[in-house]
């Protein structure tokens, strides 16, 4: 069961085919390893080639499974617990990466890292303004901002397209805001799966220098 989920969350196609959606615009290709510390490649790609595809257009990758699963990218390969995993928007990916197709805005980053359980770090927070402003496989749900400070949870809420409330439907994303937390910034899910709600976490401080500086909290999985 353990190579299944392994297999699943490193992007072989275990399931069925996404819609063959194309369309103008680009996506954006990241590639790290370390959890974010380390960049590789950032690029633009067309809209509409498969996660797999836009890869391909920025690194020798090397693949194994007839093309669906990645092994290796720039001769750097999977080997004991590190291997490579794919984020969408934010969220470690649930379909083979020759199966996903790009929308015009999607982060796909790709990063090589040490595992325990290859289903952790299940949503992340360096693609931000991202999974809220494009979503996932081309759906995109209602944010939330929850605040202590109503007009620092304004600027966030117009970063992301959300509203200000106290409440939350069970199907929307929230962003919570707090005077302090374990973490300046943190992402985790709100019910298991890619595409699901999500829940982040914001330091007050930091929430107001990200309102105007996004890029702070990239490539990162969490921001200590």
């Amino acid at each position: 069961m353990r190579r299944f989920a392994l297999a699943a969350a490193l992007s072989v196609a275990l399931a069925g085919c996404s819609s063959a959606t194309s369309g103008s615009g680009h996506a954006t290709v990241w590639v790290t390893r370390d959890r974010g510390a380390q960049v590789l490649h950032v690029a633009k790609v067309p809209a509409g080639l498969t996660a797999m595809q836009g890869l391909d257009r920025v690194a020798e990758v090397n693949t194994r499974y007839g093309g669906r699963y990645v092994r290796a990218v720039d001769r750097l390969a999977e080997h004991g617990h590190r291997s490579w995993f794919y984020y969408v928007n934010g969220y470690l990916a649930d379909q083979g990466s020759a199966e996903y197709r790009l929308r015009d805005g999607d982060v796909e980053w790709w990063d090589y890292r040490n595992w325990r359980d290859p289903l952790d770090d299940a949503v992340v927070v360096g693609a931000w303004p991202e999974p809220f402003v494009h979503g996932y496989g081309g759906k995109r749900r209602k944010t939330v901002v929850v605040s202590f400070s109503r007009p620092l949870g304004k600027r966030i809420a117009q970063v992301v397209g959300g509203s200000v409330s106290q409440t939350a439907p069970a199907d929307a994303n929230v962003i919570e805001i707090v005077p302090r937390a374990r973490a300046r910034f943190y992402a985790e899910l709100r019910r298991p799966g890619a595409g699901s709600p999500v829940h982040f976490v914001l330091e007050a401080r930091f929430a107001s220098r990200l309102a105007s500086k996004p890029r702070l909290a990239r490539f990162r999985y969490s921001v200590p």
